[in-house]
């Protein structure tokens, strides 16, 4: 019988890292496909009303909600908008009455399957007068969204 290891000691061999480059970039091209960033500058400032804990819920697909600000102007814009309460759909202060093309748009946007789930998130600030509030309702039953969801937070 032949000899085997003949008394030398071999070293463990070096780690092989030439794919390490490929791994690197894989999990950061995951990172920037999964990861979203926040869509809308808020031009308005509200505080949203307070609710009661037990008949608050939380949304769990927000892909299918649209959302639609309310509330003052922040300070940049209330010397071009006036400190009275402004509607904000996206990134651009709207009336009423443009209301309805934004929920169609934001329709269009989703898939066909989605488009009977999809959601409109009403974000109010607690002083908004009721008046503002009822416009956008009656903007939004022309255009056939009836699922509305008011935001508020929860209580202590």
């Amino acid at each position: 019988m032949g000899k085997f290891n003949g008394g030398e000691k071999k070293g463990m061999p070096e780690l092989n890292t030439s794919s390490l480059p490929d791994l690197i970039f894989s999990i950061l091209f995951f990172f920037m496909m999964v990861t979203s960033m926040r869509e809308v500058s808020l031009k308005v400032q509200f505080k949203v009303p307070q609710g009661q804990t037990a008949v608050l819920e939380k949304l769990e697909k927000k892909s299918l909600v649209s959302f639609v600000y309310i509330g003052a102007p922040t300070k940049e814009f209330q010397a071009k908008m006036g400190t009275e309460s402004r509607i904000q759909l996206n990134d651009k202060f709207a009336e009423p009455d443009e209301v309805q093309d934004y929920i169609q748009q934001e329709r269009m946007n989703m898939s066909e399957a989605d488009q009977p789930f999809m959601k409109v998130s009403l974000k109010a600030d607690e002083n908004t007068q009721m008046g503002i509030i009822t416009d956008v309702k009656q903007a939004l039953r022309k255009a056939y969204a009836l699922k509305i969801n008011y935001s508020a937070r929860g209580g202590e």
